[in-house]
């Protein structure tokens, strides 16, 4: 399964107002470095996390459906189902018909149950696409508040120390922020 982002979040966990109160910056003139920083920073904890933070839209390219009927997601937490599509080995996508989809609610992963029939993909890579929507929401306030601080001190340590501490967090997040992001980390088996 391969996931493809095709709508980037419309905002950032953390506004550019937070983090220059946060760093106590009066001045304009480094705005665009900071704004920088906080979307690096964003990755960084969806990466360390496993959780998208603000809704952005995904597709996901399959090979083939699952023999057991649900397609666990890597992408959480999942809000919507946009469409599905299959390729045959010859023409263009067909659609999965939208009830034959559905998202499981409370699941974590996220599950999609096959819950009707779906065409078989006619290729062999990538013969199944579905859209989605992930994230907590679109808001700021959607986010939980310690995930939004794991952004907002990252990207301020990044500002902060600039050369001296980013190749060093590349690697491993600090502690400190390590531990805000602890709670909503995915385990991965």
């Amino acid at each position: 399964m391969t996931p493809l982002a095709l709508t980037p979040p419309a905002i950032e966990p953390v506004s550019l107002s937070e983090a220059k109160d946060f760093l106590r910056i009066l001045a304009d003139d480094e705005d665009e470095l900071l704004a920088t920083l906080i979307t690096a920073a964003r990755l960084m904890i969806e990466a360390a996390s496993g959780r998208l933070l603000i809704e952005q839209g995904w597709r996901l390219a399959l090979d083939r459906w699952p023999q057991g009927g649900e397609i666990r997601l890597p992408l959480s937490p999942a809000r919507s189902l946009l469409a599905a599509r299959v390729y045959p080995a010859e023409g263009g996508a067909e659609p999965v018909a939208p009830s034959s989809l559905t998202l499981v609610a409370g699941s974590d992963p996220p599950l999609v149950a096959i819950a009707g029939p779906v065409p078989q993909p006619g290729r062999d890579r990538a013969g199944i696409e579905i859209d989605l929507v992930a994230g907590f929401g679109t808001t700021r306030d959607t986010v939980p508040a310690p995930l939004r601080q794991a952004v907002l001190r990252l990207a301020c340590r990044w500002f902060e120390h600039r050369g001296d501490v980013v190749s060093r967090d590349a690697a491993r997040l600090p502690a400190e922020i390590a531990a805000l992001v602890a709670p909503y980390r995915r385990a991965r088996l």
